[in-house]
């Protein structure tokens, strides 16, 4: 079992920058992917970026692509979210996911959820 915290959201001014961080449970030895999601008011749940386990390969959803990075320290078990250029349509409720080494754009593939942490971004 494998247990996820987000934390970083708050409140950012349009063409601002945040900063998530995705913390996995200790103990977490096995070869996780994660990847961030969102989901905004009145809509399903989308795609931002994933990351494998090594690091070594990132996606990114057409919205993301420019604007965010994603990177990982296996050492403390922690993914980084950094967004920058933020604007009102990214805000949301972002959720952190993890599945085992390969990283998917599919939410249906992850099988390890976090509660999510909201982002508001201000015009």
């Amino acid at each position: 079992q494998v247990r996820i915290i987000e934390s970083g959201g708050g409140l950012a001014q349009f063409g601002g920058s945040l900063r998530l961080l995705c913390a996995l449970s200790e103990g977490t030895f096995d070869p996780y992917a994660v990847a961030w999601f969102r989901q905004a008011p009145g809509k399903e749940r989308e795609f931002v970026t994933a990351i494998s386990w090594r690091g070594d390969v990132t996606l990114f959803s057409d919205s993301a692509k420019d604007r965010f990075s994603i990177s990982r320290d296996n050492a403390r078990n922690t993914i980084d979210l950094r967004m920058s250029n933020l604007k009102p349509e990214d805000t949301a409720t972002y959720y952190c996911a993890a599945r085992r080494v390969v990283p998917k754009r599919n939410e249906d593939e992850y099988e390890y959820w976090g509660q999510g942490t909201q982002v508001t971004v201000a015009n």
